[in-house]
């Protein structure tokens, strides 16, 4: 595995306690985990979430996409309910950047859509790796989840590892005049979906565009 736990610590927050660890791949890169205090990994079916930074939405409150918001839900359903895993890839930008990304924001304000503005600066649609995720579930022995996600492409690479998805359950974001652009392009052009919690076996999951 590509990937190797670093560093772990218990960690108080506004939203329980969380065991939190720290994992670096071969190129010294870092992904965040945060598992609920005292969740049961083997006999239960946590919870999941796989989430990808935005410093833009997370830190500066920006309200031109919906990140926040299910960042918050999440660690609030991890901390109040059954428990569950937080997986933070810091791959800002969908994989560009935080640069790039502030270069795709200003060719929005001049009409692009958040795809167009990527393509339009040489980069696919979305450039992030949801492979490293699925490895950490496998090292962390969870082999069964509940996925919080509305992101077909995640879905696609937890199933690739071998990882069971009993249920989906919608990443919660509300829309405002900043972001329904936004949410109306990932949902008419890479193929985002928002469910209401049914089971997997269900589900007819609709692919991603293929950059």
């Amino acid at each position: 595995m590509s990937l190797q736990k670093y560093s772990s610590c218990r960690l108080p927050t506004l939203y329980g306690f969380f065991d939190l660890i720290i994992y670096r791949n071969e190129r010294n890169e870092e992904l965040i985990v945060m598992i609920s205090d005292g969740l049961d990994l083997i006999h239960k079916t946590p919870f999941v979430r796989i989430h990808s930074q935005c410093f833009t939405g997370e830190v500066l409150g920006s309200m031109k996409c919906d990140c926040r918001e299910q960042l918050v839900y999440a660690l609030e359903h991890m901390g109040r309910k059954e428990g569950g895993i937080l997986i933070y890839l810091q791959q800002e930008g969908r994989g560009i950047g935080l640069g790039n990304k502030v270069k795709a924001y200003n060719l929005q304000e001049k009409g692009a859509d958040t795809l167009e503005a990527n393509h339009m600066l040489g980069f696919a649609g979305d450039l992030r790796d949801f492979d490293m995720a699925a490895e950490v579930l496998l090292d962390l022995g969870v082999h069964r989840i509940r996925l919080n996600t509305n992101n077909p492409e995640k879905i696609d690479a937890i199933l690739s590892h071998g990882i069971e998805i009993e249920e989906i359950l919608p990443s919660i974001g509300n829309e405002n005049p900043y972001n329904k652009d936004y949410l109306r392009t990932k949902a008419e052009k890479m193929g985002h979906i928002q469910l209401l919690g049914i089971p997997m076996h269900m589900l007819d999951v609709p692919k991603e565009e293929k950059e």
